[in-house]
């Protein structure tokens, strides 16, 4: 008899035994969650790593401030369905410390400001993994 998994089932159970691999050998793992399409997959794929039991570690969203208020919702209800707990790094805590500088004029993003914010929430949070999709 043939037990071959279909490739995407095949891919699945490789990123669950991967989430579970990382969540045994690591004291303080974390999940980074955006809202997007990515990162929905990757909560996704925790859950079902754990399921029937919770998550065993905390999601977190580096909020540049320039979310659509629709995106900040979503973030929140997906948390609260999954009973995680939600760690947000602030880019505009990150610019009023002094750790970045915001850019000015037609083209300026907080996309770049992103990186440095999530390196010291990483560090203050105490973080030795962190999942991204």
């Amino acid at each position: 008899m043939d037990y071959e998994l279909p490739h995407l089932s095949e891919l699945e159970a490789e990123s669950i035994h991967i989430i579970r691999e990382v969540a045994a050998e690591f004291e303080r793992p974390a999940l980074l969650f955006s809202g997007g399409k990515d990162s929905v997959l990757m909560l996704h794929l925790a859950s079902k790593a754990f399921w029937p039991g919770k998550i065993p570690f905390p999601v977190m969203h580096v909020d540049t401030g320039h979310n659509f208020e629709e995106v900040i919702e979503f973030r929140d209800r997906a948390v609260d369905a999954h009973g995680v707990r939600l760690v947000v790094a602030s880019v505009q805590e990150s610019i009023d410390q002094g750790r970045v500088v915001e850019e000015t004029g037609p083209r300026a993003s907080r996309n770049r400001l992103q990186t440095t914010t999530l390196l010291d929430a990483i560090e203050s949070q105490g973080f030795d993994a962190v999942f991204g999709g």
